[in-house]
Order: C-alpha cells, then sequence, then structure tokens
C-alpha cells in the first residue's frame, strides 16, 4: 500500500460522525477528477489497483460478532508461541487526546520486521501455511480490528540476526474517511537501534517519511514522536501490540464492549439476557453456565477457546489469567466415539474422536450442543445439530477437532461442504444413539422398550436409591418442573442405576456402568442406526445418500450462480471504467490536438 503524501487532517474532529459499526460503510464515495485522473496517468500509476477504503468496512462484516473478531487477534499471539511467546494481553486504555476507552492486545511474540509489518498491513497476504497454525487467509488482522474499531495503530519490534528494528502502521478509517481517499493509504514509520540509539529507518525518502509521521501523530491517540517511541517500552526487547480506537458503539450510543460492570473482564452489552422456559432458579444457574456466559463475557470465550492446555503461555484479559476450562471434564458418564470421515480416496484423514457425555447439570438443565474445533480453535461453540425443541438428546453434550473441514473466514462456521454435511448427520446419529442407550442415568426411562420394561420391574424391586431417582423424576414431569432435591442424588454417578449396554442385566452402580463406555468405532459406510427394528437400516443410509447427494448439488448450483452474477456485475462495471477512460483519454487527445493547431 502506498504512503500518503498529504498528511492534512481535513480539519472538525478525528473520529467518525457514524460511530455505529453497521452503519458506517453507508456514505458516497467520491469519483476522483479528472486532474487526479491525469496526473496518476503521467505519473505512470495507472496501472496499480486500487481498493477503496469502503471495502476495508465491507471486508469487517463477515465478523457478525465482536467476540470472534478479538479471537482472531488472539489466534496471531497463540500462533507466535513458535517464536518464543509466552502471553497475550488484553485490556483497556485511555485516549489522552479525547478521553475515550481503547482497546488494547500485547504480546512478547518474535515480533515483525518492516517487511513483515507491511505484510500484516497488506490485504490478503499470509506466510502462514503450517498444519499447526491456526491464521491462514492473511486476512485476520484487517478484519478484526475494523470490526472492533474504526482505528487501529501496531507497534512491532523485532530481532533478525543482528538488527533491531521497531515499526508503526496506522490503519485509520477516520482518516481516509475524513480526508475523502479513494484508496487505502497506510502510514508506516521505520526505526533501527544503532549505537545504542533509536534512529529512523528510511526506505524512501525522507520526505515521504515526514509526511508518515504528520498522518500518524495528527490521526492517533499520540502526539508527539517521543509518545510513539514510548509505547516500545511497553513491548519490550521483542513483541508487539495493538491499539484499537473509535471503539463502535451501539444504536443507544454505549460502546459495544462494556468495560465497567466487570474489572476483570470485557462483555458484550445486551448479550446477557438468558432466554427460554425456564424457572427462577433455573434461569441462575443457566447465567452462570459456559454455554449461555461465552455469548456476552470474554473471559468465559475465551476458557473453551483453545482445546489443548498451554504449555507456559496465558491469556491474560484485564491483568487476570484466564482459567482454560476443558469441556470433557465438564461431562458425565462419557464415551469415546471414533468417526472416519470418507474423504477423497488420495487423502489422508486420520480417524476423530468425539467425546460425548452428559452435562453435569443435566437434567435440571437442557443445555446440549456439541463443541467443534479445527486445530485446537474452538468453531462452533455448543452447535445444535438436533432441534431445539426435541427432547431426544437432551443434556447431551460433545467436543471434537474436525480438522479435516475448512473453517469459514470468520472462524465461527464451516464452509457447508459435503464433509461437513456427512459430520452433521453422523453427529446427529452419535447424540441420538447415546440419549438412547444412557438416558436412564440421568432420570428418563429408557428408550428401548424391552429395556424398559426390566428397568421398571428392577426400581421397583430394589427400593434403594434408584426408586427414589425414579419417582422425584417421574413426579418432576407430572407438575411441569424438576425438583431440587433430584439435583444431588442425580449428580451421584456411583448411586445412580446404571444400565447394561447390551440390555441383558441391570447394575446398582453407575460407575460400573461407565466403566463399561468403551470407544466405539462409526465408520461412513458402518453405521448402526439403532433404532429397534423401525427401520431397515440399510433404507435409511441410502435414503441419508441421496439427501446429500441433493444438498451438495443445490449447493454447486447455488455457488455456480452467484459466481456468475458476480462475473457479470465485474464486467459491467469494467466496461463502464472503460467508457470513462475512453471518454477522458479522447478529451485528452482533442486538448492535445488543439493545442499543436495554435499558432
Amino acid at each position: 500500500m502506498p504512503l500518503a503524501m498529504d498528511g492534512s487532517g481535513g480539519g472538525g474532529g478525528r473520529a467518525l460522525d457514524c460511530r455505529s459499526f453497521w452503519k458506517a460503510g453507508a456514505y458516497e464515495a467520491p469519483t476522483a477528477p479528472t486532474r487526479e485522473f491525469q496526473d496518476a496517468l503521467e505519473a505512470g500509476d495507472f496501472d496499480r489497483a486500487r481498493v477503496h477504503p469502503k471495502f476495508l468496512h465491507t471486508n469487517a462484516t463477515s465478523h457478525k460478532w465482536a467476540f470472534g473478531a478479538i479471537a482472531e487477534l488472539l489466534d496471531n499471539a497463540v500462533d507466535e508461541r513458535s517464536n518464543g511467546a509466552t502471553f497475550i494481553k488484553v485490556d483497556k486504555s485511555i485516549n489522552l487526546k479525547d478521553n475515550s476507552s481503547m482497546l488494547v492486545f500485547q504480546d512478547d511474540g518474535g515480533g515483525m520486521d518492516p517487511e513483515g509489518v507491511r505484510r500484516c498491513m497488506s490485504l490478503g497476504f499470509s506466510t502462514k501455511k503450517s498444519k499447526t497454525t491456526i491464521g491462514q487467509y492473511g486476512n485476520g488482522f484487517k478484519t478484526s480490528t475494523m470490526r472492533l474499531g474504526a482505528d487501529a495503530i501496531v507497534f512491532t519490534r523485532a530481532i533478525r540476526g543482528s538488527n533491531v528494528t521497531l515499526s508503526i502502521g496506522l490503519l485509520s478509517y477516520t482518516f481516509l474517511r475524513k480526508t475523502m481517499k479513494d484508496d487505502i493509504v497506510v502510514p508506516m514509520l521505520d526505526f533501527k537501534i544503532q549505537d545504542g540509539d533509536i534512529v529512523p529507518l528510511v526506505y524512501g525518502s525522507q520526505g515521504d517519511w515526514d509526511s508518515s509521521l504528520k498522518i500518524v501523530l495528527d490521526w492517533s491517540p499520540f502526539s508527539s514522536k517521543e509518545e510513539l517511541l514510548q509505547q516500545f517500552q511497553d513491548v519490550g526487547s521483542h513483541g508487539t501490540k495493538v491499539v484499537v480506537y473509535n471503539l463502535w458503539m451501539n444504536d443507544d450510543g454505549l460502546l459495544e464492549l462494556d468495560f465497567e460492570d466487570d474489572d476483570e473482564d470485557i462483555l458484550l452489552r445486551d448479550q446477557s439476557s438468558a432466554s427460554g422456559g425456564f424457572t427462577k432458579s433455573q434461569k441462575e444457574i443457566v447465567k452462570q453456565h459456559i454455554s449461555h456466559r461465552l455469548r456476552f463475557s470474554l473471559r468465559a470465550y475465551t476458557s473453551i477457546l483453545y482445546l489443548r492446555k498451554f504449555d507456559n503461555f496465558q491469556i491474560i484479559l484485564r491483568g487476570k489469567p484466564v482459567e482454560q476450562l476443558f469441556i470433557t471434564d465438564e461431562l458425565k458418564f462419557k464415551k469415546v466415539v471414533t468417526y472416519k470421515p470418507q474423504a477423497a480416496h488420495d487423502s489422508h484423514v486420520a480417524l476423530v474422536k468425539i467425546d460425548v457425555g452428559f452435562a453435569k447439570e443435566a437434567p435440571i438443565l437442557g443445555i446440549f450442543g456439541m463443541n467443534v474445533y479445527h486445530k485446537d480453535r474452538l468453531i462452533m461453540p455448543f452447535w445444535k445439530v438436533l432441534q431445539e425443541g426435541s427432547s431426544r438428546g437432551r443434556s447431551v453434550v460433545g467436543v471434537l477437532e474436525a480438522n479435516f473441514i475448512e473453517p469459514a473466514h470468520d472462524k465461527q462456521d464451516f464452509e457447508r461442504t459435503p464433509l461437513f454435511i456427512r459430520l452433521e448427520a453422523r453427529l446427529r446419529q452419535i447424540i441420538i444413539d447415546f440419549w438412547k442407550e444412557r438416558c436412564h442415568l440421568i432420570g428418563y426411562q429408557p428408550m428401548d422398550p424391552q429395556l424398559r420394561s426390566q428397568y421398571k420391574a428392577t426400581l421397583k424391586d430394589s427400593g434403594g436409591p434408584g426408586t427414589q431417582v425414579h419417582h422425584k423424576a417421574s413426579s418432576a414431569r407430572r407438575t411441569g418442573g424438576l425438583s431440587s432435591n433430584l439435583l444431588p442424588e442425580t449428580y451421584d454417578d456411583i448411586t445412580t442405576v446404571g444400565l447394561a449396554n447390551n440390555g441383558s442385566h441391570l447394575q446398582s452402580s453407575g460407575q460400573a456402568q461407565e466403566n463399561n463406555m468403551e470407544s466405539e468405532g462409526l465408520d461412513e459406510d458402518l453405521v448402526e442406526i439403532g433404532s429397534s427394528g423401525v427401520l431397515d437400516p440399510n433404507f435409511i443410509e441410502k435414503l441419508s445418500e441421496e439427501n446429500i447427494a441433493l444438498f451438495s448439488r443445490r449447493e454447486e448450483l447455488r455457488q455456480r450462480d452467484t459466481q456468475l452474477k458476480q462475473t457479470i456485475g465485474d464486467l459491467e462495471h469494467e466496461l463502464e471504467e472503460t467508457k470513462k477512460k475512453c471518454g477522458q483519454l479522447a478529451a485528452q487527445l482533442k486538448a492535445w490536438k488543439n493545442q499543436q493547431h495554435l499558432p
């Protein structure tokens, strides 16, 4: 991206008139005057493709959720573990120019040299091709920072051999809008350590460097070169600091991110209300559950954001380390199912381990869903593969790492490929089968009629703790609620009456049942439907495959239709631009001929 040659602030304030993210892209973009067009033509700049500043906003709309944007910046720091990073700090700071809140990210990774920071600030460039790195599109920094605020400034310090460099980059939507730019301009400043002193590192001309400095001082939260260099004291010998300012607001004129309600957290406004048909006591439990809190609490979301335990690395949120929470440790009566994706014949896809079990709050709360990770990173938390109103699958929670499918660009969903559709169908079946086999462990009657009869007979004869559990659960269902007295007995894995997998006998210990839950293999081509003979499993499998094929075909046609429309639109736009250029060139040619005929 070219450096700006104009450092004027354009007068007025240093913030956009509209601070709502979803409305900030609605403005009329100016067209380049004929004189600017002619200057670019004479300067040999005509062939360079330009990217309009509106693209920064449009590009950032891929993040529907502000926490998804924050996760992108966390991913960058987590990837830096290979370069020695031990922490990423997320905190609030104050813009001394206008006393507004800023969001700060700081890590102690390897930092970026001048070439690296330019790649970071460019569009669509990525060097992350490793199978273990999370980022891969080269677009995360731009989309995430612009989703959180109108402006961002980057400070990075790197050591490459004997060279120590300090670089500053300003990505300012406010600057581009206020100065009516028709191209994305990113001023960059570079310094180096020479004989113990920090001196400017000039790649172009000194005039360009001075112009970039003026723009940074005019449009950033910092008023002098000394203030800029002072930011590197926090960075240390190597690392990166990102400051996002002019944060977006909601329709009520309040910051979208709430820094005030919890000094140790960052919250999303208007996202904390518990929905659904819960009693007052149940709502209190729901509000504290991770599946609810992750929607509005950054601390809760980041606690489950990564599948594996960090080794010598911490996420420090507002001065306090985030304690990682592993969902599999929160399950009871767990079971492991292996799944073999049906990928291309020449690809090597490993078996996928799926942990499935009941939430520890079962059956008081009907919290359920699959938590799908990709390369250690949570993509879909508590994904409801079954319909919300279905009683089947109540309280069943699962965890898996699906590296065989690709996430969407915002890393909050997966690309809707045939592999993903097959996975969704299999997960649905896994949950149904698990529910049929073990729903009695949380107080429900067995689904299989034969096992249900045996279950009732045993409960009648036993007179033990299991009878109390059964009667209390049944009574609670008749009265439309769940007794709080059921909670301790239902949660006790040892005293709960268990039923063996084969249904041949009953066990008085739920612990024995859990010990019998060994890993089961689930192959794409060999799946037991477990429908008690209602339908032929082969027929169900065939019908499922036909549905997948039809759905895939529909998706292909839809994508092709979208691509064709896009191509037509691009060609029409190109035709209009070419007509304009021809008209301008014709006018210039006519003017030149008239000048030639003058005496």
